[in-house]
């Protein structure tokens, strides 16, 4: 399956600023790690940009549009500290595998999902942020993953002693969808 890995953000506008760090440079980070673990696992997979270029959401989307499958990756935050939690803007025939991510990167970085067991619906998502039409990655056919958020210290804290292990759980996600999609269903007895 060929997958587009992309972070969120670009240098122009880096996204969230919380807790001295900059979300596209978070995200930059774990786009490669999560691409790197995708090609060990023989996916041909494309990036927004080489190593440590974060393109715009522009260029984003011409990528997301040669693929089965495009994942762009996002911290989320809040005015409050206490916001925590993982959730996955998706469209609705993706939401098992946004469902299943979400709970495995929740469970490394012992924080909760959000919305419906970590599924964030396009619509509600763009009614929250008060937007004329759901994100463009999502009417793209990709998803949205709000890893953790980065205005909670604690979830902070938790990410980025357990990265690599967030990569693994998204990248094996992707890869378990393939090994789906490529088997043909079993018929009754």
């Amino acid at each position: 399956m060929k997958f587009a890995i992309m972070a969120g953000h670009d240098d122009r506008e880096p996204g969230n600023m919380a807790n001295g760090l900059r979300e596209a440079d978070l995200m930059l980070e774990l786009r490669h790690i999560v691409a790197l673990k995708l090609r060990q696992l023989g996916h041909e997979v494309v990036e927004d940009g080489q190593r440590g270029v974060n393109k715009p959401l522009s260029d984003a989307l011409r990528v997301a549009a040669g693929v089965e499958l495009a994942v762009e990756l996002h911290t989320n935050a809040s005015d409050s500290p206490a916001a925590q939690g993982v959730e996955i803007v998706a469209p609705a025939k993706r939401r098992p595998l946004a469902q299943k991510m979400a709970q495995r990167i929740a469970e490394i970085i012992k924080s909760p999902t959000r919305r419906s067991l970590g599924w964030y619906s396009p619509e509600q998502h763009r009614i929250d942020r008060g937007w004329k039409n759901p994100a463009a990655m999502v009417r793209a056919g990709g998803m949205i993953v709000e890893v953790f958020f980065q205005s909670n210290p604690r979830e902070l804290a938790n990410y980025r002693a357990k990265y690599w292990l967030v990569a693994d759980a998204i990248a094996t996600c992707l890869h378990e969808e393939s090994l789906a999609k490529a088997s043909p269903p079993s018929s009754p007895l």
